[in-house]
């Protein structure tokens, strides 16, 4: 009787155990799972991590945890798990930041950020092995501190978000591969496998209506018992930048030692249709105050569309019909501004207005800049250049989302950035002085922005306006570049074309005034003065009283660094709460940024690893360095307007800011 009972109750404990170590979930009910920050389980039975709101993070995970390891040896024991997905965003060519399949020691992840890296590390906690996280991830971001290989890859991460295997998004089919756009909106199966014995992942995708490709897109080998620990929790970690999307889950399987069962696709819940928002406003209205107000609905919007034609009239040509989504309705753009009223105008210069928007229907916030363009010469290769400029996506650049074309008008639209533009915690007294932490953050944000541009990019963008007017600052204080106006673009491997010569004193490189040609060599130059002004609180060029010398910024570093006191010219406002040795280290790459002679100057690659401290800057008395080589190479009579230079490739128009004016955020 007594041995009767310890079976029975042997055998009860091994049923929950197994029952804890195995599930599937054709859909979702709330109390299957834990959820936190913007996570949710809709009515339709579909696990939604993330929403239309901007800067927020999502998880889910299994409400109990699984034992990974074996009690005898401690090793980690296989595992599978399959879920289906789908990304939407509102816009089609830019998303959130995608959604990450992770094994974690805790039920949430209190740490991580609530926007950039996923939803799953903090700055703090990334890469340390004390975190024993494994994860999968479905990434849409080019994030390069990341060492990621595109904006559209699946990714193993153990520990970091330093992938230690990627590949781009695709599957296997008949022995070719075929790429899969993570953001196309549409459902895909993901699969994750660990074989115990031999110390293999694999990770295979695939669309929903395609079976298991015998071939996995990822296969890497790696012992994950030092990694994981004895009871874990496993599930969905997801966050949103700028751009509002939705990251949905419609079904997940998961099973310890052994294969995890098939996903019944036909009981999976559906997605929304695209454009229920909107459908759904109307319906709340009433049928009955519908039918009763029909008559009078339909005569006013007679009235209306008559009164506001010419209002909102766009101008629209055939070759326009390609970039149509990147394209914004300008009654969207009048409304998001309230009719570009003046107290929505964040700034305004010799080459445009600036205004804050929000749109109507996603609510998503914008900066809108209009731009007048009477010539219409050249204005398709312009258009075109700004959509291939609107595709850039690195977390230290701003978005340019889109344009609209009105009359004489050009209507640009940017992501908008609540923290203003870095030049007004510099100057005039500012009411927030930000640290060395801060300035140092936000200038090796800049440079991994710049490197993107000049080299990571699939064509060579050359910015043509680093200062810190267009340097902008989100809502963690990261510096974004922004206000790609004066940006061009040329073929890596390919000389920059003679160009118009746009820029402010100060920032210009000489060679680019004598030749015309704007390189990424002039953009380092740009970069050296950017250095030195964020430092010293101080613009590269002051003007001084009557009958004196302007103050050159550059000319002062150079002679306190000749006499051995560098740290004299930095900005008294950082008191004494800095590191002498990043101090010391940016002030010297400015000047060897500041070099008139091209050639003398580093690349930005080179910019980066000097500042990340994988390279040591070189000696400045061994280059010969001297006053005569540190000029702003600005002419005596030289205004902050273009000066012409023939070339096919000349634009009709500059949307530049002014040097003091450029913004495309609030705080001005």
């Amino acid at each position: 009787m007594y041995l009767n009972l310890v079976a029975a109750v042997f055998l009860l404990v091994t049923v929950v155990a197994s029952e804890k170590s195995s599930f599937i979930f054709n859909g979702f009910q709330s109390y299957q799972l834990h959820v936190d920050g913007v996570a949710e389980i809709t009515s339709d039975g579909l696990l939604r991590l993330t929403n239309d709101t901007k800067q927020q993070q999502g998880h889910a995970f299994y409400q109990n945890p699984i034992v990974f390891k074996n009690k005898t040896n401690g090793i980690v024991s296989s595992f599978s798990t399959t879920f289906v997905f789908a990304i939407r965003s509102e816009y089609q060519a830019l998303s959130g930041h995608g959604i990450v399949f992770v094994v974690s020691p805790t039920r949430g992840l209190p740490n991580s950020l609530a926007s950039h890296n996923l939803g799953l590390f903090s700055e703090s906690n990334n890469g340390k092995s004390s975190n024993h996280v494994f994860g999968v991830e479905l990434d849409t971001i080019l994030s390069s501190e990341f060492d990621d290989i595109n904006d559209n890859h699946v990714g193993i991460d153990i520990n970091d978000l330093k992938s230690t295997n990627s590949s781009p998004a695709g599957y296997y089919y008949s022995g070719e591969f075929k790429n899969l756009s993570l953001i196309s909106g549409e459902p895909m199966q993901l699969w994750v496998e660990y074989d115990s014995a031999k110390k293999q992942i694999d990770v295979t995708l695939a669309p929903i209506n395609v079976n298991k490709p015998e071939k996995p897109l990822l296969s890497f080998t790696k012992d994950l018992s030092p990694i994981l620990i004895n009871s874990m929790y496993v599930g969905f970690s997801s966050s949103t930048g700028s751009v509002p999307t939705s990251h949905y889950v419609l079904g997940w399987s998961f099973k310890i030692n052994g294969q995890s069962q098939q996903l019944l696709v036909s009981k999976l819940p559906k997605l929304p249709r695209l454009g229920d928002k909107k459908e759904s406003k109307v319906l709340t209205i009433g049928l009955p105050l519908i039918l009763l107000s029909l008559v009078v609905i339909i005569t006013l919007a007679v009235v209306h569309v008559i009164k506001n034609k010419k209002l909102f009239a766009e101008l629209l040509e055939d070759w326009e019909q390609e970039y149509g989504p990147h394209r914004f309705n300008y009654k969207d753009l009048y409304f998001a501004t309230k009719g570009f009223k003046e107290k929505e105008l964040l700034g305004s210069g010799g080459f445009g207005r600036v205004y804050k928007g929000v749109m109507p229907i996603s609510k998503m916030e914008v900066a809108v800049k209009k731009v007048s363009h009477e010539s219409r010469q050249g204005m398709k290769e312009f258009v075109a250049e700004i959509v291939s400029i609107g595709r850039l996506r690195h977390r230290n650049l701003v978005s340019l989302l889109g344009y609209c074309r009105r009359k004489g008008e050009l209507l640009l639209v940017y992501d908008y950035m609540p923290n203003g533009s870095l030049d007004k915690y510099l100057y005039n007294e500012p009411k927030v002085t930000l640290n060395w932490s801060q300035r140092f953050k936000i200038i090796k944000g800049v440079a991994s922005g710049l490197f993107y541009l000049h080299e990571e990019w699939e064509q060579v963008v050359v910015h043509r306006d680093i200062k810190a007017s267009n340097v902008l600052l989100d809502s963690e204080l990261n510096g974004r570049l922004g206000d790609f106006g004066l940006a061009r673009l040329y073929d890596h491997g390919t000389n920059p074309q003679t160009t118009h010569v746009v820029g402010p004193f100060g920032y210009l490189a000489p060679e680019h005034t004598r030749t015309g040609k704007a390189t990424t060599s002039s953009d380092v130059f740009a970069f050296g003065a950017f250095l030195l002004e964020v430092t010293c609180g101080r613009r590269p060029i002051e003007q001084a009283r009557e009958c004196e010398s302007a103050n050159i910024l550059v000319d002062r570093v150079y002679d306190c660094w000749k006499r051995g006191e560098i740290l004299e010219v930095k900005d008294p406002n950082l008191g004494n709460d800095y590191r002498l040795d990043e101090v010391e280290l940016v002030l010297k790459l400015g000047l060897l940024c500041s070099h008139s002679e091209a050639l003398a100057r580093p690349s930005i690659r080179q910019v980066v690893k000097y500042l990340e401290r994988e390279v040591a800057l070189p000696d400045l008395s061994l280059l010969s360095l001297s006053s005569a080589g540190l000029t702003f190479g600005h002419h005596e009579h030289f205004q902050d307007f273009p000066l012409s230079y023939p070339s096919s490739m000349d634009r009709p128009f500059s949307l530049s800011a002014s040097a003091s004016e450029s913004v495309l955020s609030g705080g001005r």
